[in-house]
């Protein structure tokens, strides 16, 4: 059921990550044919003005009595701290003990976990918060390369502007497609979007623990669009070929071809960001051979096509 929503607020909550839940949830669309949606906005006390991440106040019209009856109650991103309002965190405990479907918005993720909601459950939240919030939650089946999770009663979304995905997802899965189009239309972003987070993440450059490899790795970032056998490389770096894969593994924690294939990628995604290039001259340029391998290997490592990755990413198209 989707027929009143809370949004739980405390100090530091995000401004936009509270929008997008009043965006989908708060405004009245019946005249376009959504049902209607009561739309509550909770602190810890009705009326006590809270802090913004961006230096402004807002004054949440009722208490955490507000979550009481609601069908979905929601937590925006807010500041990641050691510890969150005790009674928050009994009222979003109590709120998922009666049947209410708990979803958060980028670091609201960090609040859910405290309430122990996630123990056990898959859930995403912003990329950049990953390495965190595993460490703080360790039972927790976090995914960060995805949009949002829904994992029935609780539905988890990535950073930002995922928040929109997942809300739109509530909203198809509960009120059905039409409504979540029609919301869409409205808020003139995509019903639904294609590929996860991983699309936007900042690949870094695979590391060297070690110095005895080093400039075999710098030689070949200048060569990746020629091939190069394991025999080779090893013939290079003066050792044998098993010595020298036992080597690579153990100062980069990954095998040579990989190591490539990586790099390779990288290279693909800069050539897609700042040049014109078509894609089979990508895929040569950076080793990849074919349009069909770099298709391949670029939707396994950043999780979308090279296609949607340049309509998103494109410098040069953005410029024009």
């Amino acid at each position: 059921m989707l027929r009143t929503v809370a949004a739980v607020v405390m100090d530091h909550v995000a401004p936009f990550e509270l929008g997008v839940l009043c965006e989908v949830f708060g405004l009245d669309r019946t005249a376009d044919g959504v049902p209607p949606i009561e739309f509550r906005v909770c602190g810890p006390r009705a009326g006590a003005p809270l802090r913004t991440s961006v230096g402004m106040s807002l004054v949440p019209e009722y208490g955490l009595d507000g979550l009481d009856g609601a069908d979905v109650v929601t937590v925006p991103a807010c500041q990641i701290r050691d510890s969150y309002p005790p009674e928050v965190l009994a009222g979003l405990r109590a709120a998922a003990a009666r049947g209410a479907t708990v979803l958060s918005v980028c670091s609201g993720a960090f609040v859910l976990g405290a309430a122990g909601l996630l123990d056990g459950r898959r859930c995403t939240t912003h990329w950049y918060h990953a390495a965190d919030f595993r460490r703080r939650f360790p039972t927790a089946h976090l995914d960060p390369d995805v949009l949002y999770v829904d994992d029935g009663d609780v539905v988890t979304s990535a950073g930002t502007a995922a928040g929109i995905d997942a809300c739109l997802h509530l909203v198809r899965r509960e009120l059905g497609s039409a409504a979540a189009t029609t919301i869409a239309r409205r808020m003139v972003v995509p019903p639904q979007r294609d590929g996860g987070q991983r699309q936007f993440i900042d690949l870094p450059v695979p590391e060297c623990s070690g110095d005895s490899l080093q400039p075999l790795l710098t030689w070949l970032q200048e060569r990746l669009d020629t091939e190069h056998t394991i025999a080779d490389l090893a013939e290079r770096a003066r050792m044998s070929p098993r010595t020298f894969a036992r080597r690579f593994v153990a100062e980069t924690g990954t095998t040579p071809n990989q190591w490539l294939v990586t790099q390779r990628v990288l290279h693909a995604r800069r050539l897609l960001e700042d040049t014109e290039l078509g894609i089979d001259q990508i895929a040569r340029e950076c080793g990849l051979r074919t349009a069909a391998l770099l298709r391949h290997h670029f939707r396994r490592v950043v999780g979308v096509t090279p296609r949607d990755y340049r309509r998103t990413f494109s410098a040069a198209m953005s410029s024009a």
